[in-house]
């Protein structure tokens, strides 16, 4: 199957790339890295008749980082993310999520714009940017925006983005006094689909909790976090036991009333176990 066809433009400046989303009664679609937008052309699960390419606009890549945040251009590569010194220094979680995302050579082309944009729920960085307390700048011929990470996706696939808009940036504070681990479980092993992920922010003094942020993926439409869970965990011992843990992220992930994937149980399941293991590896960081 091949994707329907479009028209294609290519602008270089911001105000172009704007511009091309003026185009009242037809569809457009932004190309990024293309790792998700191509395959979903070819299956012709989107239609557009417009695809405006990102690639060549100036200053939407580079990642700067200052003293109290970290700005990442929108179409900043996953494996810059990944390898960059300074933001390995700066927010170390967040380099790791990357280098989590499939393989190397999708890395190479996806984009952290788009990934977000991709809403998938169970990703890897859209669960990394909530926890992380990041905002989503976007950029229309309106003006511009900051959408709270917590608000920008709404559902598997979808954003508050409205089509006019093209993200510009992602802006993440400097995390302070927490630290933070990510983990996740992944069909075929490291470079599959993700199954679950969590993001764990610790604040931790003496070896015991001081305050928590736990943030899950896979288990809802959505990555969460889980504030009855993070309560639960203040005053406990980093490393442990945590009897009844696993089976408070079930309750939490899948309260009545929430929506998610058919196995959602066993993924929260997962999500409360993959918990356990980042407190033990945080307990081990801690020790060192």
């Amino acid at each position: 199957m091949s994707a329907v066809a479009f028209d294609y433009t290519a602008p270089t400046t911001l105000d172009g790339a704007v511009g091309a989303l003026d185009v009242p009664g037809r569809t457009v679609a932004l190309l990024a890295g293309g790792q998700s937008l191509v395959p979903l052309l070819t299956s012709r699960q989107v239609r557009p008749d417009v695809v405006v390419d990102l690639n060549g606009v100036a200053g939407l890549a580079g990642i700067g980082i200052g003293a109290d945040r970290v700005r990442i251009g929108a179409m900043t590569r996953l494996r810059e993310v990944e390898r960059h010194r300074g933001l390995a220094a700066a927010l170390p979680v967040l380099a790791s999520a990357a280098a989590a995302v499939a393989y190397p050579h999708i890395r190479v082309r996806s984009t952290l714009g788009g990934s977000l944009c991709h809403a998938a729920p169970a990703a890897e960085l859209p669960a990394v940017a909530l926890a992380l307390g990041a905002q989503v700048v976007l950029r229309s011929a309106r003006g511009v925006r900051s959408v709270p990470a917590a608000r920008f996706a709404t559902g598997a696939g979808t954003t508050v983005r409205a089509p006019d808009e093209v993200v510009t940036e992602i802006v993440f504070p400097r995390t302070g006094p927490f630290a933070y681990e990510f983990s996740e479980l992944c069909t075929r092993g490291s470079t599959g689909y993700p199954v679950a992920g969590v993001c764990l922010g610790l604040r931790a003094d003496g070896g015991l909790v001081r305050a928590a942020r736990v943030v899950v993926a896979g288990c809802g439409p959505v990555p969460v976090r889980l504030p009855g869970v993070e309560a639960a965990l203040v005053g406990r011992a980093v490393a442990g036991p945590h009897p009844g843990l696993v089976a408070s992220v079930v309750a939490e992930a899948t309260r009545p009333g929430s929506t998610g994937p058919e196995d959602r149980e066993y993924r929260a399941e997962v999500a409360g176990v993959l918990l356990v293991r980042a407190l033990a590896a945080r307990a081990g960081r801690e020790g060192r």
